[in-house]
């Protein structure tokens, strides 16, 4: 009967599709780590195969590493750690801090320990030569080329233990999510949009400019059962009570934004004055547009500092003429080579270079520069870039007030409107995700069943 009862469970279970374990018991587990890191690392070493969604400043390259430290001793093999552009070097600098066998290595050669590398350079490495594999930063795939994200994604199912590490997986986009599950190994992406969504073709106001648009809606009650099922594969937390631990050490300074409306001297052919751009077209022109006022202003608030100031622009005519305008800029752009592009970040990195220009899709993912207190930010409708691009700055370990100068024109007023929006709906299903995960964590042992579990008699 005992078996019977076994073999229910077990089917019960894998109804419920909850990802189950299939790591093992920490074999190291060091005093560096605060509490709740130390929570997390044994949670998604004992899973094998996890994610960890934790805010800028909250050490997740210390846990990637103590995780990656045990990979090694379990299976005897090297670990392969991936970063974006500029974060390898970080990353070994870590690993030197904690006493942790870290080495970078760029022509797929496996180094003894932990081995890490960028993103671009995976082609040379052979997943047969590693035990395990780490994502850091791992929204920044869906930026790749679906070439380029598919061969990242082929890697790691060759190799037995994987972890993704990012801060900003957005809680409302559940294809990140069903992709992120894929890359581990859990549920696909299809599949998990077939269990818990419903497809909405929303033909309102998108069929005259778009045609149908295919939205995706929670199923009945699927929505706590979602986000149980993200929550058996994955640890999110914007700061550590949010496990149930104390924020007493991680205490953000404040963050001052202001939104600096220029105006223009050139204003769109057929108009007695400025109006707010309508649509991706008009914007892009008026961006271009207006480059001389943007950056003029921009200059003059980095020319009156003497501390470090990160600016961050979209066009490559932006970042010539703010590195034109302010004497001490340097300037990294898609054109520069890897090593130029990594030099120059981590020379500003290092306090050797005191103003930086660049774009957030360059160097807005990994880069710890709380020495920096000051951004200057040309808005785009990416909310994600924005709060990368801040949060360079604006991280745990900070200890200054950080100040942002958004820079904007009239005909930029639909950019601007768009990104706080993103911005109050990321907060809120950010808050939701922790809520329904916390949730999803803890076990109600306040019930009484006075029933017992009885085995079909079919079985």
């Amino acid at each position: 009967m005992s078996s019977r009862n076994g073999r229910y469970q077990a089917f019960i279970e894998e109804k419920r599709g909850l990802d189950a374990g299939m790591g093992f018991d920490p074999l190291w587990m060091p005093d560096f780590l605060y509490d709740f890191q130390r929570h997390v690392v044994e949670w998604v070493t004992r899973q094998g195969r996890g994610a960890i969604f934790a805010d800028c400043g909250l050490g997740k390259t210390p846990m990637q590493l103590v995780w990656a430290e045990n990979v090694h001793r379990k299976t005897g093999k090297p670990v392969l750690v991936l970063t974006p552009l500029a974060v390898a070097a970080q990353t070994v600098e870590e690993g030197e801090k904690f006493g942790v066998e870290t080495a970078r290595s760029q022509d797929g050669t496996p180094r003894n320990g932990i081995t890490v590398t960028n993103y671009h350079r995976l082609h040379h490495f052979n997943p047969r030569d590693f035990g395990g594999l780490v994502c850091d930063e791992s929204s920044i795939l869906k930026s790749f080329d679906g070439a380029y994200r598919n061969e990242i994604t082929d890697f790691m199912k060759r190799v037995e233990y994987r972890l993704l590490a990012t801060a900003t997986a957005a809680p409302n986009d559940y294809i990140e999510l069903g992709t992120s599950s894929e890359a581990l190994g859990y549920l696909g992406h299809v599949d998990m949009l077939n269990r818990f969504f419903r497809n909405v073709q929303n033909t309102v106001n998108m069929r005259r400019k778009h045609g149908k648009a295919s939205m995706w809606r929670f199923k009945g009650h699927a929505e706590g059962h979602f986000w149980r099922w993200v929550c058996s594969w994955a640890r999110s937390l914007r700061k550590p009570s949010d496990l149930g631990f104390d924020d007493e050490r991680f205490l953000l300074p404040a963050l001052d934004e202001r939104e600096l409306l220029i105006e223009t001297e050139t204003i769109r052919s057929g108009l007695l004055f400025d109006l707010p751009a309508n649509g991706m077209r008009e914007e892009r022109q008026d961006m271009h547009r207006t480059v001389n006022e943007r950056c003029e202003a921009a200059a003059a608030i980095a020319n009156d500092l003497t501390e470090p100031v990160v600016l961050w622009c979209h066009f490559n005519p932006e970042g010539d003429l703010l590195t034109k305008l302010i004497p001490d800029a340097v300037q990294v752009k898609g054109s520069d080579s890897p090593e130029t592009k990594e030099d120059r970040l981590h020379a500003f990195s290092r306090g050797k270079v005191r103003v930086l220009v660049t774009k957030p899709k360059i160097g807005a993912w990994g880069l710890n520069w709380q020495h920096c207190a000051r951004v200057v930010y040309f808005p785009s409708h990416s909310y994600e870039q924005y709060y990368q691009a801040v949060r360079r700055c604006w991280r745990f370990g900070q200890t200054r007030p950080v100040r942002v100068d958004i820079i904007t024109t009239e005909s930029g007023h639909n950019i601007m409107q768009n990104l706080k929006r993103k911005a109050r709906q990321a907060d809120r299903m950010f808050s939701n995700l922790v809520a329904h995960m916390t949730k999803a964590m803890t076990v109600d042992n306040t019930r009484t069943f006075t029933k017992t579990e009885e085995v079909p008699s079919w079985l």
